[in-house]
């Protein structure tokens, strides 16, 4: 009986374990891909036009996060070329639970390790900024340690924001 007991306590942990896993993995692939295409401008995860002015345009990215809303590319022109990736990752009036989304996307992708070939291998890393209702804005930004030559312009940013609805965005930008 005994052995029984531990062999279904195994077989939670490993359940409980790969599924907190997957979902955290599947996070950092895609932060991984957005990165390792940022000094490609996007060009590879570039999917359809949804918008364009004169000096700009949005694209629908080919990279999305699991369960997100909506992962834009955003390309600027003038007065310089800058290079967005933007992922709305959670939307709701309740503040409580975008704040706990928010925990829960800064713990997945802290201390990621992010391997782009011919790059030594770098660590995001950042503070946990708590987020307060009364703010209606708050942001986490990771460093890049150490960061290689090819995305030293980058910044990687969580933020909870408050608009019509609280919002989670994951931001990758210059």
């Amino acid at each position: 009986m005994k052995s029984v007991q531990i062999l279904l306590l195994f077989l939670i942990t490993t359940i409980t374990v790969t599924a907190q896993g997957v979902f955290s993995n599947q996070t950092n692939a895609a932060l991984q891909r957005v990165i390792e295409d940022y000094p490609n401008r996007f060009k590879n995860i570039k999917g359809d036009l949804l918008q364009e002015s004169n000096n700009s345009a949005d694209y629908q990215s080919k990279v999305q996060i699991p369960g997100s809303l909506n992962c834009v590319i955003s390309l600027a022109n003038q007065p310089a070329s800058v290079s967005n990736w933007t992922c709305s990752i959670y939307l709701s009036p309740d503040y409580d639970k975008a704040r706990q989304k928010y925990q829960e996307l800064y713990d997945q992708i802290s201390n990621t390790i992010i391997r782009i070939k011919g790059q030594k291998p770098f660590i995001l890393n950042g503070s946990y900024t708590t987020p307060e209702q009364e703010s209606k804005s708050t942001a986490t930004r990771f460093q890049m340690t150490p960061a290689p030559e090819c995305v030293q312009n980058l910044k990687i940013e969580i933020s909870l924001r408050y608009r019509e609805e609280w919002e989670v965005v994951l931001s990758v930008y210059e």
